[in-house]
């Protein structure tokens, strides 16, 4: 069986270990364990197959009451005019 090591765990992580332990009659390496088994059986926790993957699994999805004809007019409606391009500003010759 393997052996994990842990150094410099902040004093109020490692009393809230013991806390914990106590309340369920088990050691802090025992306890440790469990929470690692309990946070790794969580479907939630999956390593993703690829990067792709990875990266859409932060991004998320949309999610609003607009349709998107309505969110494509709302940004159109957002946009100011400026005249920073124009001839008279100098930046084109």
């Amino acid at each position: 069986m393997a052996v994990l090591q842990v150094r410099d765990i902040d004093d109020r992580l490692y009393e809230t270990l013991k806390s914990m332990a106590k309340q369920k009659r088990r050691s802090i390496s025992q306890q440790v364990i469990k929470i690692i088994e309990t946070y790794l059986a969580n479907p939630a926790f999956k390593t993703p197959k690829t990067q792709t993957d990875a990266f859409l699994n932060l991004t998320g999805s949309w999610e609003g009451h607009e349709t998107a004809d309505e969110l494509i007019q709302s940004i159109h409606e957002s946009r100011k005019n400026s005249k920073r391009f124009e001839d008279s500003n100098g930046l084109f010759d």
